[in-house]
């Protein structure tokens, strides 16, 4: 079975429908989800480190995707990690990729990158789903969206030591073709960068949290470009000498993954600061009747990290996230598992 047989076939390009749990497809019992992150990412970004972070998060959808021949199998950028989903044809590729980016990780960026790999099944007999469904960003950028509280027990699972995939550092190298952080940080440009989280708790219910988190949208999307933080004007690149092309920018500008949805509203947004003033007002009340966990960090600018798939040039995927400390920070504020309602 191949990832475009379970993949559902619209991509929605209304961001607001991603939040109806209706539009999930579930993932076949035997496949397999992968799960990385960066150990003590906001000790690296306090030091300035946030570029290797963000590199060190996306290598293993690089080195799997490159491994495998395709990026289509469903995937999301966390910041300092990634998930990923994959046949279970695919498992010893996968298993090969996550040790050679933790090698990588740790050779090359002095980062330990924490790697797991475990089956749906696994996460089913735990009382979670992973289902999914897909976000048309522009239409050469779709992302994947996720959904069933999976990804977030696995992810917590994995901390506890299961599931973990070993590194052995006499690995090859992984074959990152196609990933760059070839951008200069994006300066706010209406206040501050904001990255917030919000997940739906037990007491929430299915259509309670869709409510709130259309009118957490609602408020910071008010504004021009419904508050992305890539400028319309030209980016900068870090090699002063590259020439960019006006219609090559809009593109880049258009498909970026600001908003997704991963067992709750993952964004990076360029907001005014009374917007994120009202939703924090919003989401504190929602948090003191247990309805919902929440973090939120503010920052000066954004960082992308570009991943140009070579079988498919034109599939351009940008990879946002705060410069300081950005999603591992908003991570961070999220109140421990049973104190939502306290």
């Amino acid at each position: 079975m191949h990832s475009d047989q379970v993949q559902p076939q619209q991509a929605h390009s209304k961001f607001s429908d991603v939040l109806d749990p209706a539009i999930y497809e579930p993932l076949p019992d035997d496949w397999l989800i992968a799960i990385t992150d960066v150990v003590d990412s906001t000790s690296a970004t306090r030091s300035g480190r946030y570029e290797d972070v963000n590199f060190a998060g996306a290598s293993a959808i690089a080195a799997f995707g490159n491994a495998w021949g395709t990026f289509d199998f469903p995937f999301v950028f966390r910041g300092d990690g990634a998930a990923f989903a994959l046949p279970p044809e695919a498992a010893a590729t996968a298993t090969s990729a996550l040790r050679q980016v933790a090698a990588f990780a740790k050779r090359s960026l002095g980062l330990a990158l924490r790697t797991g790999l475990l089956s749906v099944r696994d996460v089913r007999a735990n009382g979670r789903d992973v289902t999914i469904a897909r976000y048309a960003a522009s239409q050469d950028a779709t992302y994947t969206m996720f959904a069933g509280g999976g990804l977030k027990w696995a992810e917590n699972e994995i901390k506890r030591g299961r599931y973990l995939v070993k590194p052995h550092m006499d690995t090859a190298q992984p074959n990152l073709t196609g990933l760059r952080c070839e951008w200069k940080p994006f300066a706010s440009q209406r206040g501050e960068i904001l990255s917030l989280l919000v997940e739906p708790t037990a007491r929430s219910g299915a259509q309670g949290f869709v409510s709130l988190a259309r009118r957490v949208l609602s408020i910071l999307e008010a504004g021009p470009r419904q508050s992305n933080p890539v400028p319309d004007a030209i980016g900068v690149p870090k090699d002063e000498h590259t020439q960019v092309d006006p219609k090559r920018w809009s593109t880049v500008a258009a498909g970026s993954d600001f908003r997704k949805y991963d067992d709750g509203l993952r964004l990076t947004l360029d907001c005014t600061r009374e917007q994120i003033d009202r939703v924090e007002t919003l989401l504190v009340a929602a948090r003191h009747r247990g309805e919902v966990n929440f973090g939120l960090h503010r920052q000066s600018h954004a960082l992308m990290t570009c991943l140009v798939p070579s079988a498919k040039p034109d599939s351009h995927l940008h990879f946002l996230d705060g410069m300081d400390g950005g999603y591992s920070k908003a991570a961070e504020m999220l109140a421990p598992a049973g104190l939502a309602a306290a």
